[in-house]
């Protein structure tokens, strides 16, 4: 089942960021300013935030599978818009669409998760959704500077992903279906995946949702579990945020003390490679010793990551801080891989978590975008004081995993 659960996961994400590093580019060369082109390339995270409250309502009804069909054909559609767009507004209003479907996407593979893998290792196996997820935005940028360096079409990243849909919808359609073959195995009138409280859901007050807590859809879901989306989501989109952060940060940083163009895209992949080779390792710290012992020390660590880099600016030896703060912020997000995914499958409830889950997905979406905006907008008046924010925003997440975890989602016992 591997290829059926994962391979989706990787073609699709390795298509999107494939071509995503090129709309500002795209939008450039139709006569768009630096300001407008930024918006239209941000339309992909509007479009997710916005999509992933829908999304939850096609999972339920239509399934899984159905679900991850139609948000490859809209993702089509908007792949064809940007390759052939002939103005700005039909080119942002396909960057949006696409980031739409990849809500859907997302929501229906973490949903089938949630429902059908045994809690035992259902971190190990979140955690691979975000390595694969990883892969695609590690590979895609790869690909694509392949093509353009093979052909100078500017385009030709957009058919990638075209091409990658086409693949992600025949292994989708064709490939044997994870979501039946579930169902076989599970025991007649049992919900798959459902355990007990003790098993690694939450237990006493402000516990997980029990199975019709989401029969009134999001607002039921939210309402029978909204101490827990709240407290651990809030932490879950601080975690969120500061990926984002970093990810801006670092670029900015290395240019802003003088580091040339290689140096500082050699800054940005040995955090990344650090990030990506620790993917597993989390899952397995996870399942092994409970969700905190992976929340706590990646929060922390990129805590004191950003607070040291706020101190170092101006210091002897800037590059040196800088790429020792960089590996250390790859090493708390790949220590974090998974975490999102897996705390919001812990606390959603086992029958329906898809209305859940697109609630739990909004909050860590919207982490997701409003910490970099925060940041930069910090950045024009001080960079060192956006780094120093973003480190006294990363102590604050830490102490609300210390406070929350525990909680909502204690260790299962032996």
């Amino acid at each position: 089942m591997a290829p059926s659960i994962y391979g989706p996961t990787m073609l699709f994400t390795l298509g999107e960021y494939a071509m995503l590093p090129l709309i500002p580019v795209i939008a450039t060369g139709m006569g768009a300013g630096i300001g407008l082109s930024g918006l239209i390339a941000s339309a992909a995270v509007v479009g997710q935030l916005a999509g992933n409250l829908p999304a939850s309502w096609v999972v339920a009804r239509a399934g899984e599978r159905i679900a991850m069909l139609a948000a490859s054909a809209v993702a089509l559609l908007g792949a064809a818009g940007v390759a052939l767009a002939p103005h700005l507004a039909l080119l942002g209003a396909s960057v949006f669409l696409i980031g739409f479907a990849a809500a859907t996407f997302g929501l229906a593979r973490h949903a089938f998760m949630t429902t059908r893998v045994p809690v035992a290792f259902r971190a190990r196996s979140l955690a691979l959704i975000g390595g694969a997820h990883r892969l695609g935005r590690f590979a895609g940028p790869f690909l694509a500077a392949g093509l353009l360096a093979a052909t100078g079409d500017q385009s030709l990243p957009v058919w990638a992903f075209v091409g990658c849909l086409a693949l992600t919808a025949a292994l989708v359609g064709f490939a044997p279906d994870p979501e039946r073959s579930a169902l076989a195995g599970s025991a007649p009138g049992a919900v798959p995946g459902a355990v007990p409280a003790a098993g690694g859901g939450a237990a006493g007050p402000g516990a997980r949702p029990g199975p019709d807590a989401a029969s009134g859809g999001i607002r039921g879901a939210v309402r029978a579990g909204g101490g827990g989306l709240l407290r651990v989501g809030g932490a879950s989109a601080i975690l969120a945020g500061l990926r984002a952060v970093k990810d801006v940060l670092l670029p900015l940083w290395g240019v802003s003390i003088g580091m040339d163009p290689a140096a500082v895209a050699l800054v940005v992949g040995v955090s990344g490679t650090i990030d990506f080779a620790l993917f597993y390792a989390s899952g397995q710290v996870m399942d092994r010793f409970g969700r905190l012992w992976a929340a706590l020390p990646a929060t922390v660590a990129m805590a004191l990551s950003f607070l040291v880099l706020s101190v170092t600016h101006d210091a002897p030896g800037a590059e040196i801080w800088l790429i020792a703060c960089g590996a250390a912020m790859g090493l708390g997000n790949g220590l974090s891989s998974g975490i999102n995914l897996t705390l919001g499958a812990d606390l959603a409830p086992p029958g329906n978590p898809a209305p859940y889950l697109a609630a739990w997905r909004t909050l860590t979406d919207f982490g997701g975008a409003a910490a970099p905006l925060a940041a930069s907008a910090i950045a024009v008046v001080s960079l060192p004081a956006a780094a120093a924010a973003t480190g006294v925003l990363a102590v604050l997440g830490a102490a609300a995993f210390a406070r929350w975890v525990p909680r909502y989602v204690p260790r299962a016992r032996p």
